[in-house]
This record gives structure tokens, sequence and C-alpha cells, in this order.
């Protein structure tokens, strides 16, 4: 039976106006396809449209209060504990924008100053920006292959370390590959930083989006030592579509850090929305219904991309995150192949270089739309091949 996200059309989500959608021009007549920014294209969940109706009514536009907060806090918290066995202490759940910020205070008030970064490629586009701008020597760590899989390098990191990097950034699932690391990976990880007394940021915003058998395990819990090196950051934003609500959680693990926090996190959580703490709390707390649903819709939508015939493509089908990974080094393109798709195709997708000198050839797919729209993308996608 059609499922109500279906009726999701490339025109319907143009007139939106979102940035996803907001690319202009067009493809041998036809508009363009949004599929490069990280978000859903998918309506959000009655409770979370009744909170921000409800921030309206009420006029919760002011400053956010700490009891509100609290409540966002044990939101998480609860939610955590019921889907990944790991229920943070609430008091250790701080509000912030999002990611990126939780990133930034990280780099700033928890390593050593002028230490460098290490950050697996391909990664999350501003990952690679941002710690030149705080000052920071970015050290990228390219992500080896075991199989089929992108797994992290282990010697690459240990080495990045011995060379004085200070912090390592950890993105699970990751971004933009869909890899979801399983348990004992995280704690040979955790060995590797606790024998360099470095840090971690383990940015776990796409924790709620996994399939079939992967589950996200939160890296704090797996090992004893991973606590009391790690600052982990995630939101609402990306299982359940709020990211300009600006909104997310910074989750610290251990009662220095919380301290450290307090006396130095001002700054980064005074931008955080009222509305969207109050959005965020509604999500954890009242829209896992919708979650699962939205879940079981974008396994069809992974299946489809799995089905795909593709040639010279090499596609990497997510555990978890919304975001596939497409090789096109075989096609042996002249120029980056999101060039190449946008014009030929009219699907915008991310270059892989953006995410990283281990991502050049590559492009990062995002899958949150309808399948109808999918199906489109895949078509043109196809047949630009095809007319090479």
């Amino acid at each position: 039976m059609p499922h109500r996200f279906d009726a999701l059309t490339a025109e319907h989500m143009r007139a939106g106006g979102s940035w996803k959608w907001s690319t202009p021009g067009e493809s041998h007549g036809r508009g363009l396809i949004g599929a490069f920014v990280a978000e859903m294209d998918y309506p959000v969940a009655d409770a979370v449209a009744d909170a921000v109706r409800a921030s309206a009514d009420g006029s919760r536009f002011g400053y956010l209060p700490d009891g509100w907060v609290a409540d966002m806090a044990a939101a998480c918290s609860a939610f955590w504990g019921d889907r990944f066995g790991w229920a943070p202490d609430p008091a250790w759940v701080r509000p912030v924008p999002d990611v990126l910020t939780a990133f930034t205070a990280t780099v700033r008030h928890f390593t050593r100053p002028g230490s460098a970064i290490l950050l697996p490629t391909p990664a999350y586009m501003p990952f690679l920006t941002v710690p030149a701008m705080l000052g920071r020597e970015l050290v990228q760590v390219p992500m080896a292959r075991s199989g089929e899989r992108f797994v992290l390098d282990l010697d690459a990191i240990d080495r990045g370390f011995a060379g004085g990097a200070g912090l390592l950034v950890l993105t699970t699932p990751h971004n933009p590959t869909g890899r979801v690391f399983d348990a004992s990976e995280l704690a040979a990880v955790a060995e590797v930083v606790e024998r360099h007394g470095a840090r971690v940021f383990s940015d776990e915003i796409h924790a709620p989006l996994t399939f079939g058998d992967a589950r996200h395990r939160p890296y704090v819990t797996t090992s004893g030592a991973a606590p009391g090196h790690t600052i982990t950051a995630t939101s609402a934003s990306k299982a359940w579509n709020l990211p300009g609500l600006k909104a997310g959680q910074v989750v610290l693990s251990n009662a220095a850090d919380a301290a450290h926090w307090t006396a130095t996190g001002y700054l980064a959580e005074h931008g955080t929305a009222t509305p969207g703490v109050l959005a965020s709390t509604a999500a954890y707390r009242d829209a896992r219904g919708w979650l699962d649903e939205v879940l079981a819709y974008l396994e069809g939508n992974r299946a489809h991309l799995a089905a795909a015939d593709l040639p010279g493509i090499d596609v990497t089908v997510p555990d978890g995150t919304y975001l596939a990974w497409l090789d096109a080094r075989g096609l042996g393109l002249a120029e980056p192949p999101s060039a190449f798709f946008t014009r030929e195709a009219g699907v915008v997708m991310t270059d892989g270089a953006a995410c990283g000198e281990a991502g050049r050839g590559g492009m990062r797919l995002n899958l949150a739309v309808s399948h109808p729209v999918l199906t489109d993308a895949l078509d043109r996608i196809r047949s630009a091949i095809r007319s090479m």
C-alpha cells in the first residue's frame, strides 16, 4: 500500500523552501533533486508539531529556563536508556544549539592548547574546516576497508596521538559512510586513546537511525576507561528532522568534566533555542512511534538502493544514518562526480572531496526522500552513466 510519505514529490519539496531543495537550475529540462544536505523530507511528528505550536501560543520565546532544560535532559536520558542501554545522569546532559557548538567547546575547554585533532576520513564536512578556525592542526586519518566495510585505522590513530594530537573526533554511526561501529572496535579505540592520555569527541547525532542487525552502542559504554576521556554530543535533530530548531545535547560522563563544563560551558549553552528544547523533549518522550515509522520507510529506501544497477559505482548501503556513500572512481570521470551528476542527471549530492582526501571520487547521497523521488534519482543517475 502507498505510504503517506510517497506523496512528497520533488515539486512539493522545492516549494517548501528548505536548503536541501534550494539549489537553482535544472538538468535536461528537469528540476534538480536535492540529495545533499543531511535533513529528511518527512513531516515532523505530531507531538513535535504540537510542542512548537504550544511555544507560539504560549509566547515561549524567552530565554531558556532551567526547568525546561531539566525536562529535556530527563527525556533524553530516558530515551537513551531505553534505546541503547545507557541512561546518563540527567544533570550531566546539557543544552547546546548543535553538535558543532559542542565540538568547538570541547576543543577549547577539554584539550591541550595547540594540540592537533585527529579525524577519520571521509568525514562530516565541517569537522575538516572548523579546527583551523580554532587555530588547530587537523590530521586526516583515512579509514581502512575490511571487505566491503569501512573500518577505523587504529594504527594510524595511534601514530597520530604519538605525534602529539590530543583529540579524536569519532562519529558513530558514521557520517558519511553509514557505518555502525561494533563494541569491540570502539573498545579498541578507547584503549589507544587511554594509552596516550588523549580525549574523544563522540558525535552520536545519528544514534537512533540504525537498520537490520546493526545497533548503536554509545562509545562511553564500550570501555571502563571511555567515560573518563569522552565528551558525547547528540541531538534529536537528525532522527526527528529538527535541525532548524537549534537544540542539541552535550553528555558529560565523569564528575571532573561535568564540573569543568559548569565553569566554562555558558557561551556554548547560551544560543540554544527555547522552542527547540521543548520540541526535542517532545521528540524523545512522545514521538518514538513516528521514529519507528520513519525507520521502516527508510528500510525500503535502503533496499531500493541496494538493488539499483549503477554501473561503475561502488555503493555502500548504510547500516546507520540515512546517508549512502557512492564511490564513483570506477567511472574515470575527469571532474568531481557530484558536478557530473548535477549537470547530467540533475541529482545534487555532496562531493566526496569535501569529506577529506579519502573521499575524493565519492559522493554522499541522502536517502531520506520519498520512494518515488529516490526512484527518479536513481533512474537519472543510471541514465547519465549509460550516456557517457
